[in-house]
């Protein structure tokens, strides 16, 4: 049995301790914002924060997880309002098929939680995610438009 407190809720789950978080996360608790893309931690759709920091949560274990505070795409907005950088997002166009936004949304958070004014060499150097569409200018011009808002 696993507890992880995932969106300040706690949950006990009946996973195998080496069970990567991302299934935990989709299967066991239900929230399906966080993707799954590589499964060898490349791609970043499957980005969470873990303690705040930015985390790939398909190759991290549920032993490793627990009792830390773990916030998925579906925590980012407070009370259904949308963070500064979630509104960028809409504002510049990001998503185009989407599939790879939770994850991109979750580093880009994470950046903007650890440098509030990224240059864009910090912004090359901390969005790793691949973007199939090619939406990384847009991604960008979002992450330092949030820092204005």
């Amino acid at each position: 049995m696993a507890r992880l407190t995932i969106n300040g809720k706690t949950s006990d789950i009946d996973v195998d301790p080496g069970t990567p978080l991302l299934w935990a996360i989709r299967e066991q608790v239900g929230l399906t914002g966080t993707k799954y893309g590589c499964g060898i931690a490349q791609c970043g759709a499957c980005t969470v924060h873990i303690d705040g920091k930015a985390v790939r949560s398909c190759v991290m274990p549920v032993e490793a997880a627990q009792d830390k505070p773990i916030t998925t795409i579906e925590g980012l907005a407070v009370n259904g309002k949308l963070t500064r950088v979630q509104q960028a997002w809409l504002e510049h166009d990001v998503p185009q098929c989407g599939y790879c936004q939770s994850g991109m949304l979750m580093a880009a958070a994470a950046l903007l939680n650890e440098k509030p004014k990224p240059t864009d060499a910090d912004i090359d150097a901390a969005i790793t995610n691949i973007c199939r569409c090619g939406t990384f200018q847009q991604v960008r011009e979002a992450i330092h438009a949030a820092t204005r808002s």
